[in-house]
């Protein structure tokens, strides 16, 4: 395996962790607000699946000695599972939400499916493509942030307004 990727995935693998316990931290604060309102726990569990997936392949990619297809799928089965699960979440919501908040609903079903579709092409790619495969998950990685970090400022602050 390319070993220049080493610190990328444990860096991730770090911040992903961190960022899934303080959602935790966040929904157990307002867990009531969070469950009087029905989209809100989706999205929590949207936020919550974005940073294990990003936990889950950091890991996968430091098992020592593991041959690039093999990697490749189990990015593609991880990210595949990741983005059947968002877009179930997306078509609920999106058939529940009221018409004045049907833009911010769209922008974080862009998210979410922006923050998993990667994850698929990254696996596909390095199955196909070896090594070359694993710039995908930069993009991936990036965007599971940002949708982690903005379902959290929901949750945390937008809640309590």
């Amino acid at each position: 395996m390319v070993t220049s990727w080493d610190s990328f995935f444990m860096a991730e693998a770090g911040a992903s962790a961190a960022l899934a316990g303080l959602i935790f931290v966040g929904v157990s604060i307002n867990m009531a607000k969070i469950l009087s309102y029905p989209r809100l726990a989706q999205r929590a569990a949207q936020a919550i699946t974005v940073l294990l997936v990003a936990l889950i392949v950091s890991t996968l990619y430091l098992v020592p000695g593991q041959p690039f297809q093999i990697l490749g799928v189990e990015i593609l089965a991880v990210g595949s599972v990741a983005w059947a699960t968002n877009s179930r979440i997306d078509i609920m919501s999106l058939r529940k939400v009221d018409e004045e908040h049907r833009t911010p609903n769209m922008f974080n079903i862009f998210l979410s499916q922006a923050a998993s579709i990667p994850y698929v092409v990254a696996g596909a790619t390095t199955i196909a493509f070896g090594g070359d495969g694993l710039y995908w998950l930069v993009p991936a990685v990036v965007l599971s942030f940002v949708k982690a970090i903005t379902d959290a400022w929901v949750l945390l602050v937008e809640i309590n307004r």
